[in-house]
This record gives C-alpha cells, sequence and structure tokens, in this order.
C-alpha cells in the first residue's frame, strides 16, 4: 500500500514538475556562467524548491486559505511571471541585459526567478504536494511518502543540471540561440495555458 502510494507520489510529481523539460530552460538561462557557478545555481534552486515545497505539503492548504489565495489566482500569476521570461527569450532582451552589464560584476541570478518559481515550484507543483499530503486514511504515511517521492524528483533535476553543461557544448552557440528561441515560444505558450487554467478553475468564465 505504502510503496503504490509512493509510485503514485512520484509519478505525479515527476509529470507536473518535469526534470527532462526543465533541462533546456536551464541551458537557455545559465548558458553564459561558469560551471562552477552553474553547480551553484542548481543547488540553490533545487534545495530552495525542496524547502518550499515541503512547507506546502506541510501546510499548503492552511496557508492558501489563511491568505484568502485561491489555485487559479496562483495559475494566473504564475502565468503572467512566465510570460515576462518567454518574451525575453524569443527577443533576446536578456542577452542585450547581458552586453550592457558586461562590466558590471552583478548579474541576474535566475537561482530565485525563474528557476526555482515559478519554473520548479508552480502551482501545478504546489496543487500536488497539497493534494497527495492529503491522499489516503493515514496522513502520517502520505506527508512521508509525498516528501519521500518530490526530494526524489528534485535528485532527478538536480542530476540533469549537473549535467546541461555536457548537453550545452554539443549545442554549441547556434544551437543554444536556436534552444533559448525555441523554449521562449514553448514557455510563451505555457504561461498562456496557466491564465487560462487560472480562469476556468476561478468560474468567470
Amino acid at each position: 500500500m505504502t510503496w503504490d502510494l509512493f509510485l503514485t507520489a512520484f509519478v505525479t510529481l515527476f509529470l507536473v514538475i518535469d526534470p527532462i523539460g526543465l533541462v533546456p530552460f536551464f541551458i537557455a538561462l545559465t548558458n553564459d556562467r561558469e560551471p562552477s557557478e552553474r553547480r551553484t545555481i542548481a543547488l540553490r534552486s533545487c534545495g530552495l524548491s525542496l524547502i518550499l515545497l515541503a512547507v506546502f505539503t506541510f501546510a499548503g492548504d492552511k496557508i492558501l486559505s489563511t491568505i484568502g489565495i485561491g489555485m487559479p489566482a496562483f495559475r494566473i500569476a504564475g502565468g503572467m511571471l512566465l510570460f515576462l521570461i518567454a518574451v525575453d527569450m524569443l527577443f533576446e532582451k536578456r542577452t542585450e541585459r547581458r552586453e550592457n552589464q558586461a562590466d558590471s560584476v552583478e548579474r541576474p541570478d535566475p537561482t530565485v526567478f525563474p528557476l526555482t518559481t515559478p519554473l520548479i515550484v508552480g502551482p501545478g507543483a504546489i496543487a500536488a504536494v497539497i493534494l497527495l499530503a492529503g491522499d489516503g486514511n493515514d496522513s502520517f504515511t502520505a506527508l512521508m511518502v509525498t516528501l519521500g517521492a518530490l526530494f526524489g524528483v528534485l535528485v532527478l533535476v538536480l542530476s540533469l543540471f549537473f549535467i546541461s553543461g555536457g548537453i550545452a557544448k554539443l549545442l554549441g552557440k547556434v544551437g543554444i540561440t536556436v534552444l533559448t528561441r525555441l523554449m521562449g515560444m514553448l514557455l510563451a505558450a505555457l504561461a498562456i495555458q496557466f491564465v487560462v487554467d487560472g480562469i476556468l478553475g476561478s468560474g468567470l468564465v
């Protein structure tokens, strides 16, 4: 029974977080970084994601109900944030900013936004852990199983982020440019889908 619950939780979180699908975004957001910087960004984003999703696993429903935020509003906000990143990727605004900041020590850090949230810790992942943690009669077992599955999926995400440098070398500069534009288009579509789902879930339509 516990194994079945774990398998269900792992597959659900794997599909929602989509570790394989995150790799192109990670490459596009960190292709100008040194390998050590990419590893640091990967560790921090996965660590923060684990903490945030663990909090929502234990008290997500209470948090949202207390501050009066529903999942539809969460989806709309996440979609709007993702769309801004998509526009940057499509029209090379990020490249322009990098050139303007070439002499600056500080560069935008994608760890918290958009990697941790909303790409890893998105509305779907938050909703998934809240639902999985409340699944079954034994709440403690459901909590532990959900946390275990969450940890396993994020370890997989981290592993794929670590080998993304090799994937980037295979692609080359032209390949990364093409990939960035493609991911920008897909991200824009994903952002719009989040907004549409949020509107439909709100009952406004």
